[in-house]
């Protein structure tokens, strides 16, 4: 199958089009930078320079593949709904990439008992209302003949496949404990979120590029755990006693306003049947703090 990819150079990007490539596939992968096609080109992958702004670029590159998957960007609205429109009509898998922080509550770091499942949304906050409206307009593409899929995850961890070694959240708190010398979550840290490993986010997005129902919405999740228990971790990791709290002000000013209060300091609480049931997915990971004690330095 020839798929395209965006954000191919990204940590969730990349790792999917490697892995596309070692199962046979073609894999076509939208860059930034002429710097990058090298080393897509060192991993079997096509390079196409170019962003989310490019619309023709995109149209063209989803008119040309069998099926796309965007993982460049989970709030450029312009981008999806350039490929959207090459798509429609052609019956072709449209999967694209989400995050569980569209039912974060922004807790300033405490705790909570709401658990969310795919067919039971909250209403999303202001922050989140635009990229929930995009994850409702490619699930709507289905009435459209494209075999859209909304791939929701929630906190991955892990190294990358790819080019890009690092994730988004946890590699926060390292960088920040390896400059200050001190390990801080934000707040009290006993807010949860629900977390799994690249490698079976990877495996998910292959069985759904083959046997996604259209307009299909997944949670991708298997275990969870509080930023308490996480920042702890690393701090053994580091030998670093304990983590420290940290006043949502500081946080702020450190990670800035979406990381402190969704990314790191909120609860994010989800449980995914739609893969297991539909798909198949069998996770073979399921202790983040394990994989931090032993894997993440």
């Amino acid at each position: 199958m020839n798929v395209f990819v965006t954000g191919a150079a990204g940590f969730i990007g990349g790792s999917i089009a490697t892995a596309l490539v070692k199962a046979g596939h073609q894999v076509t992968g939208l860059v930034r930078s002429t710097g990058q096609e090298q080393q897509m080109l060192a991993l079997g992958i096509t390079p196409v320079i170019g962003t989310l702004n490019d619309s023709a670029l995109l149209a063209a590159q989803a008119r040309q593949a069998d099926a796309v998957i965007n993982a460049a960007s989970s709030d450029h609205r312009g981008g999806v709904e350039a490929l959207l429109d090459a798509l429609r009509g052609s019956g072709k898998v449209f999967l694209h990439t989400s995050g569980s922080s569209i039912v974060g509550d922004a807790s300033g770091g405490k705790a909570s008992d709401i658990i969310y499942d795919e067919g039971q949304l909250p209403e999303p906050t202001v922050d989140k209302a635009a990229r929930v409206a995009i994850d409702n307009l490619i699930l709507a593409a289905a009435q459209d003949n494209v075999r859209s899929a909304v791939i929701c995850n929630t906190l991955i961890y892990g190294h990358s496949l790819g080019v890009n070694r690092d994730s988004v959240q946890l590699p926060r708190l390292l960088k920040q404990a390896r400059k200050s010398g001190v390990v801080r979550h934000v707040g009290t840290g006993q807010n949860i979120w629900s977390n799994v490993h690249i490698e079976d986010v990877v495996a998910l997005y292959l069985l759904a590029l083959a046997k996604t129902p259209a307009g299909t919405f997944y949670f991708v999740e298997s275990g969870e755990a509080a930023f308490a228990d996480m920042s702890n971790a690393i701090a053994q990791a580091l030998d670093l006693g304990q983590a420290h709290d940290w006043p949502l002000a500081d946080a702020e000013a450190e990670w800035g306003y979406e990381m402190a209060n969704y990314g790191l300091g909120s609860n994010s609480r989800v449980r995914g049947k739609n893969a297991r049931e539909l798909l198949g997915w069998a996770p073979k990971r399921n202790s983040v703090v394990q994989w931090i004690k032993d894997e993440m330095l």
